[in-house]
This record gives C-alpha cells, structure tokens and sequence, in this order.
C-alpha cells in the first residue's frame, strides 16, 4: 500500500529486517550500524523504537556501548527458526488450558510434519527412531 508516495509495510517487516541485520552481524550493533544495515531509509527514533520492543518482547538482549547500547538477539532467536519456536512457546505459555492447545495444534498438522514431531521427539526421550509405517515407505 502506497501513502503519500511511501510503502506501508506489513506488520512483522520492520522486525524481520532489523533482526535479519543482527543475525547476520553476529556481534551487537547500536541503532545506528543497525539503520545503516537496513539501508538508512528509517529514521533512527523508528530504528530505536523497534529495537526497543524487541527487547521489551525478550527477543534481544541490550549491552552498554559507551552513552548508547547495542542489541543482539537472545541465544533462542538467533535464527529464524529458533525464533519462531520461541514465538510458539510464548504463545503455549499465555494459556492455562494447554493440552487442549498442544491437541489443537498437533490435530491441525500435515502428515508429514505429525511424522517429524514424533520423530523429533522420541528423539529428544533417547528413543530409538521410530520404524516407518508401510504405508510411509515408496
């Protein structure tokens, strides 16, 4: 969506990109390397503001670098991945009723990814892995 000649972005974009910049430092880096990592077309105050959320929300850990900090992605969200497990666990944690949550969730999987789950964890309890069902096998 364009307004007043500049894109709207989608909700989600700005944090996307600012954590695609740390990902990818592999270092902190203060608001401004971070503003220059997305191509400096944000305004600082919008980098500050997202970076701050960030940690408010316990995606990123904040360090003292001289009179301003520097950010970098707490050690479960330091890969798309490990963030949107950490997205999945936050929301798990919101609910009191959370076997119905997890049954839910496993209900709604493809069969593929319901294979993948019990594979990963009889991993995780030390089992060997499970046999495929004849029906799994070409």
């Amino acid at each position: 969506m364009q307004i007043g000649g500049a894109r709207r972005r989608s909700p989600g974009e700005l944090e996307s990109g600012v954590l695609a910049v740390l990902w990818s430092a592999g270092a902190p880096l203060t608001p401004a390397e971070v503003q220059q990592g997305l191509g400096g077309e944000l305004a600082r105050t919008t980098v500050n503001t997202i970076l701050s959320r960030l940690h408010e929300k316990g995606v990123l850990l904040r360090h003292r670098s001289g009179r301003a900090f520097a950010y970098s992605p707490v050690r479960e969200a330091q890969d798309a991945p490990g963030l949107a497990a950490r997205r999945m666990r936050s929301e798990l944690e919101k609910e009191q009723d959370r076997e119905t949550v997890l049954a839910r969730f496993v209900s709604s999987l493809s069969a593929d990814d319901e294979r993948l789950l019990r594979t990963l964890l009889s991993r995780a309890d030390g089992e060997p892995a499970a046999e495929p069902a004849a029906e799994d096998i070409p």
